[in-house]
């Protein structure tokens, strides 16, 4: 098992790889260090061989398959995670390692946002994006984490081992927050330094289409992870719904004695029932949600157990 191990998922980034992985180890010396080759058409794998860093190759496209492959492949008792275009500068990793190694957080995110992205990053509807996608985790998960997206973040083996890989592309970062928090790892946040891609380097996320495609993972999650809040928003929506159309007939029956809208009424008491249903779909899910977090938590006590276990026996 390594002590540290440095994990850079790579399309296409034969500009700046050997500089990023060139500066992972001036900060973390002892590292080892892993590029995952995510099918670059480039000098990506060849640079980074000549750097000295470990070349794997994941022919699955999207950076949550790469990251899922990460996870499985390697064991370590810190794990560091960087993108290998040159935006993040590693001179934070080593706190963000040491943190983990004495156990005062199971993940460390790497936050751009406190720090100068908006003057580096001119691409409005990113910022945008993460501004709405950082309020609507820490609304719906009860967070506090302040930059959800950044690639740049450490982790513990117990997160890593335990982490259930769903998604397949750039989404991955939404959902190891939203991960962290629902099952209550622990989790820190340090300011980090951000710096726009150098010339003639290209970002490989879509705005709009991965944007999206973000907004659709805190939707399942919150509905997977909060059932019972998540249904009960909609039983509150047919609630007032029918309550809107059946007020007006009460209140013509009371003045007239006559029910002169009884259509309206039937189907009023039947969005009432699907209201019903509703509420009690979400308790039964939400029954089911405690007994596999409980499962969860034993789960992450014998994976504690087995790192204890390997660093006696080194």
């Amino acid at each position: 098992m390594d002590d540290i191990a440095v994990l850079i998922p790579c399309y296409n980034e034969e500009l700046t790889i050997g500089k990023v992985i060139d500066d992972a180890r001036k900060a973390l010396p002892e590292a080892v260090i892993y590029v995952y080759d995510n099918n670059c058409t480039d000098r990506t794998a060849e640079i980074a061989l000549e750097h000295g860093a470990i070349v794997r190759k994941e022919s699955r496209q999207g950076k949550g398959n790469v990251i899922s492959s990460m996870f499985r492949d390697i064991d370590a008792h810190c794990y560091i995670m960087v993108d290998g275009d040159d935006t993040y500068d590693l001179g934070s990793a080593r706190k963000m390692v040491d943190k983990i190694l004495n156990h005062e957080a199971d993940m460390v995110v790497g936050d751009r946002l406190s720090g100068d992205y908006y003057t580096e990053n001119k691409r409005a509807f990113h910022n945008a994006g993460n501004n709405l996608v950082r309020a609507s985790v820490n609304l719906f998960f009860h967070g506090k984490i302040k930059d959800i997206m950044t690639g740049y973040r450490a982790f513990s083996y117990g997160f890593v081992k335990s982490f259930p890989i769903l998604s397949g592309g750039f989404e991955i970062e939404t959902e190891m927050s939203i991960f962290a928090l629902d099952q209550n790892f622990k989790v820190d946040t340090m300011t980090i330094e951000y710096r726009d891609r150098p010339a003639g380097s290209v970002s490989k996320l879509n705005t709009f289409k991965d944007g999206f495609k973000v907004l659709a993972t805190i939707y399942s999650f919150h509905r997977r992870y909060k059932p019972f809040s998540h249904y009960l928003i909609y039983a509150l929506i047919l609630f007032a719904l029918a309550t809107g159309f059946i007020v007006p007939i009460f209140i013509d029956y009371f003045k007239t004695g006559i029910v002169e809208r009884f259509p309206t009424l039937i189907v009023c008491c039947f969005v009432y029932l699907a209201s019903m249903l509703l509420v009690f779909l979400g308790m039964i899910l939400n029954s089911l949600r405690k007994a596999d977090k409980m499962r969860f938590q034993n789960e992450r006590n014998r994976l504690a157990a087995e790192e204890r276990n390997e660093g006696r026996n080194q």
